[in-house]
């Protein structure tokens, strides 16, 4: 592939849903940190050049180290107080450090084991004269609309609705405009002002939230090796 992306990586949420005092990204699956997995999976997709990644301000040096020590060669940043401002801070450090970024992807280092195929597939349609993409799945379970009380009102209809992943990617433009205009919390795809492509995602990139998704991670990868 000839179009090439720099990828950032909002890192500095802490993992207390899945049971770790250490922040989300440096658990663990099968002996190596998330956020090792991810970083090395988006530089095995052939299609990125660059990786930042923005970790928590306590575990900056952790992270660093972790990094480093499986020679990813990523650079890292301390993050900021939510991932729209994490994402901000790691595409200033990206910036300083090169001028000719034109695709931009946001990964989250939860989406550890996002196949290679579905990156390249959202850097070539940057590549292709998209502003924003976005991979996602069908939603599978039934939608059910509930009140106050958290009586069901009524079922959502699933035809119009996806699941959506990482990594996004962006024109250079887009996402800067996105940074600056978007508030605290809001999703970064909420704010970039253009028609927001898709592509298919992956069962594969699983947000690794909870320990049920740690065990599904453990054996996925059990299964490959």
């Amino acid at each position: 592939m000839d179009a090439e992306a720099v990828a950032l990586v909002p890192a500095a949420g802490r993992g207390e849903r899945l049971g770790d005092r250490d922040p989300k990204a440096l658990v663990r699956v099968r002996g190596i940190p998330l956020v090792v997995h991810a970083v090395r999976g988006l530089l095995n997709a052939g299609c990125v050049r660059r990786v930042v990644v923005a970790a928590p301000l306590s575990h900056v040096d952790a992270t660093r180290a972790v990094l480093a020590d499986a020679g990813t060669g990523a650079l890292v940043v301390p993050g900021g107080a939510d991932r729209t401002d994490s994402v901000r801070l790691a595409l200033r450090a990206a910036l300083d450090e090169s001028h000719d970024i034109q695709i931009v992807l946001v990964h989250d280092a939860a989406r550890a084991f996002t196949p290679p195929e579905m990156i390249r597939a959202v850097v070539a349609a940057v590549a292709a004269g998209a502003p924003a993409v976005v991979p996602v799945l069908p939603v599978a379970d039934t939608v059910k609309r509930v009140d106050a009380g958290e009586f069901v009102t009524g079922t959502v209809s699933r035809t119009d609705l996806r699941a959506a992943q990482t990594p996004q990617g962006f024109t250079l433009d887009v996402l800067c405009r996105a940074c600056e205009a978007a508030a605290a919390g809001a999703g970064l795809t909420d704010r970039v002002g253009v028609p927001i492509s898709t592509v298919p995602g992956h069962p594969a990139a699983m947000k690794v939230t909870t320990p049920f998704d740690l065990a599904v991670a453990e054996a996925l990868l059990g299964a490959e090796t």
